[in-house]
């Protein structure tokens, strides 16, 4: 069976989106471009308008370009508004999170598709097996959490991904031996609420423990954390990260907004003071880290003073790279009550001036790293390398994809520029 995979979101969606080629893969399946397929998952997202608009847009353009296809749509957005995307045409199915884990198994078992179809003939097979490259990623996507028990005002994530679930540390634990015996040299650790990780375990657990168990772990992957929620970066994971040289200096936190009054009406449970100290702490500690931020621009009743109140925490934060989202009504929040909406345009402008920031941001980090060394990792044909503290440099090697490298940075233009120095 020839098969395609459109993932749209976060890594944790990505993660998913690989589980499922992994066990079609094992049905006999292989993957192919979108207008080549008989079968094409759409995996979607639906954190903003934006994202279900372009799930949408692809499934149209799919089902213009390979009539003959399956389309089945899942994810957060087949999770939220299942009617919308079954509407959409040639889309036969429409599975919710919940179920994505027996997806494949349950396409498989539906009566249209023949006995070719489902296990295939045996061209082509790959079998379980993924190795880095796949779905375009070098480094593998550890998945041990799903789900949110927070309510921010904004987020619909709660009711698409259910209550958070946690991976036992043995399941976690056996999943990085696989990932270890099929290649892989770096895995980033994923979750819908990262920080949560454990607490719904019997007995409990944390991510703490977590972190200190794949510490330990004999492989040799280098571990980076993704999303991770302010609140949950304790003192303690910032100096396991500093003191241990199984992680990558890389924090992604999420701030949202500096206004301690929109902080409150997002219902974030911290403030931008204690954002600031806990960014300043990782900077003392790792001075080359990379420090990564959300923020949303528009949330209802931000007012100019609350928008130069971002403008101005952001001109001298240590934060590296910025993520800035318009915000974007999603029915059920309660962010769809609040009166005051900011109007599109404001939106706008208000989105490329934090982005201008976040472009200061970076290049101000990219200089900073002019001369240092850094432990890296190879992509594109080898040709680029993604250094410890997540930045893409540039590089001239006969090296392949998924080599482990020291590389100087020499310079900063367009791209960073560097070489490989053992």
């Amino acid at each position: 069976m020839k098969y395609a995979i459109v993932t749209f979101g976060c890594r944790v969606n990505q993660a998913d989106s690989i589980s499922i080629e992994r066990q079609l893969r094992s049905f006999g399946g292989y993957p192919v471009p979108t207008d080549e397929a008989e079968l094409v998952v759409i995996n979607t997202c639906s954190v903003t308008a934006t994202a279900d608009h372009g799930a949408r847009q692809i499934i149209r353009r799919i089902a213009r370009t390979n009539p003959s296809a399956r389309i089945v749509a899942t994810g957060c957005y087949a999770t939220r508004a299942s009617q919308d995307l079954a509407k959409l045409p040639k889309v036969t199915d429409v599975i919710a999170n919940s179920n994505k884990d027996k997806m494949v198994a349950q396409l498989l078992l539906d009566q249209s598709l023949t006995t070719s179809e489902r296990f295939g003939d045996g061209d082509g097979a790959c079998g379980q097996t993924i190795r880095p490259g796949t779905a375009g990623r070098t480094s593998a996507l550890l998945r041990v959490q799903t789900g949110c028990d927070e309510a921010c005002a904004y987020c619909i994530i709660p009711s698409t991904r259910g209550s958070g679930r946690s991976m036992p540390v043995a399941s976690v634990l056996a999943e990085v031996d696989r990932m270890a015996d099929e290649g892989f040299k770096e895995a980033a650790i994923t979750g819908v609420h990262l920080g949560s990780y454990g607490r719904d375990l019997s007995p409990p657990s944390s991510l703490l423990e977590l972190l200190r168990s794949l510490e330990h772990h004999p492989s040799n992957l280098l571990f980076r954390m993704s999303s991770l929620e302010p609140m949950d970066c304790i003192p303690e994971i910032v100096n396991l990260v500093a003191c241990s040289e199984r992680f990558a200096p890389h924090f992604h936190l999420p701030l949202q907004n500096a206004s301690n009054r929109m902080l409150q009406a997002m219902r974030r449970p911290y403030t931008s003071g204690y954002y600031q100290r806990l960014v300043d702490s990782i900077r003392e500690k790792l001075p080359h880290a990379a420090i990564g931020s959300d923020f949303i621009v528009g949330f209802p009743g931000e007012t100019d003073v609350d928008f130069e109140t971002n403008m101005s925490f952001l001109r001298d934060s240590p934060i590296t790279y910025l993520h800035v989202f318009p915000y974007s009504d999603r029915p059920g929040t309660a962010a769809t009550q609040l009166p005051v909406k900011v109007p599109g345009a404001t939106i706008r402008d208000r989105g490329r001036a934090i982005r201008a920031i976040g472009t200061q941001l970076a290049a101000r980090f990219c200089k900073a790293q002019i001369g240092t060394v850094r432990q890296a990792l190879t992509i594109d044909g080898g040709n680029v390398a993604v250094t410890d503290n997540y930045l893409k440099v540039r590089i001239v090697s006969s090296l392949k994809e998924n080599e482990r490298v020291n590389v100087k940075i020499l310079a900063s233009k367009e791209t960073l520029i560097g070489e490989v120095i053992g």
